[in-house]
């Protein structure tokens, strides 16, 4: 009798324990608006594996996701793609990752008019994505509330760039010594990243009207795209040399790379005067280059904080969760990093 209620006791008991097993895999299962911790999958689709800056960009990104892996204990997968400048390339790697089942999409667009495929995928499948560097059109990004864009004002950019020359242009003895020929006109050439490219665009045209608005007589002798790449500049430089062989007293440069490799191109050809010359980013090899004197300066756009704040935010996204504090967003889809000037007297700061 004693044996069969014991029996009938641990029968009972391993129900028991059953019963409360399967009830907390329910609750736990259940959706409560928030994802459970798990392993988080980032794609980061850049428009080219080889640009400078974008490179910069990646690494930043890159450095987090291990930080925060250690710091969460959360695995986190982060692949980095470049398109060769192909946005069909692009969009089959988009494809490709939300086929995986990857929780968003970090995309450095290579056409910024041709968002449209990427967006339909990701809208179909639920698929955040945050946009970089590249502003997508108004009309794309508005299409879905999961759609971001990360970057900076290109306006501010090239006022910056402008107010560089200006202050060097307002003191007299930095004048004289840019006005090579003595005619109170400084001459210059223009590096142009590509044609059609918004940043391109609008640093050029601020660029040079915050120049003319600040009553200096200017000569644009030629301007050329080197598609911010320093090879191109280099030798698209040469040709200008060519054509002005004693006339170039400043080269204004829509990047840094093509800054350096406009620099490279007047060392190559001894060229007899000493242009001053401007690009943005403040890459390490840019700020290297200010330091020695080579490049007059730059604008310091953040790689770092935009990294930072594009991982941070897909850190949120993948667990369904809210922004951190540290995301400020502007009408709900932009956050925007600020520039900054760096010329010799402040580029020990950057080096740091």
């Amino acid at each position: 009798m004693m044996r069969t209620i014991r029996h009938y006791c641990s029968h009972l008991l391993i129900r028991i324990l059953t019963l409360l097993v399967v009830t907390a895999a329910m609750f736990t299962g259940c959706d409560t608006g928030e994802k459970s911790s798990k392993d988080i999958k980032i794609a980061v689709l850049t428009y080219d594996e080889y640009d400078t800056y974008v490179d910069s960009m990646t690494k930043y990104m890159t450095k987090w996701c291990r930080q925060k892996e250690n710091e969460d204990g959360i695995r986190i997968t982060l692949d980095i793609v470049g398109a060769k400048k192909s946005q069909l390339t692009q969009n089959d790697q988009a494809r490709k990752y939300i086929a995986a089942g990857y929780d968003i999409l970090c995309v450095n667009l290579v056409d910024r008019t041709d968002a449209t495929l990427i967006i339909d995928k990701a809208m179909a499948s639920d698929t955040p994505v945050i946009f970089f560097n590249r502003e997508p059109v108004e009309e794309d990004l508005s299409r879905w509330d999961k759609i971001y864009y990360v970057g900076a004002h290109a306006r501010q950019s090239g006022e910056m760039q402008a107010k560089i020359i200006i202050d060097a242009l307002t003191d007299r003895e930095t004048f004289s010594k840019i006005d090579v020929n003595k005619n109170g006109t400084i001459q210059y050439v223009i590096l142009e990243g590509e044609a059609g490219h918004q940043d391109d665009i609008v640093r050029t045209n601020v660029c040079t009207k915050e120049l003319l608005n600040a009553g200096f007589s200017l000569e644009k002798l030629g301007d050329e795209y080197a598609n911010w790449d320093r090879d191109q500049a280099r030798t698209k430089m040469r040709e200008l040399i060519d054509r002005y062989p004693i006339q170039i007293e400043m080269v204004i440069a829509n990047n840094d790379d093509m800054a350096l490799g406009a620099i490279d191109a007047l060392e190559d050809a001894n060229y007899p005067l000493d242009p001053f010359v401007v690009g943005i980013n403040g890459t390490e090899d840019a700020l290297e280059a200010i330091r020695t004197m080579k490049l007059d300066g730059s604008v310091y756009n953040d790689s770092r904080g935009q990294g930072e704040v594009i991982m941070e935010m897909a850190y949120a996204l993948a667990q369904n969760r809210p922004f951190p504090d540290t995301v400020k967003l502007t009408f709900d889809k932009y956050v925007y990093t600020p520039y900054s000037i760096i010329t010799y007297d402040n580029v020990q700061e950057y080096l740091k």
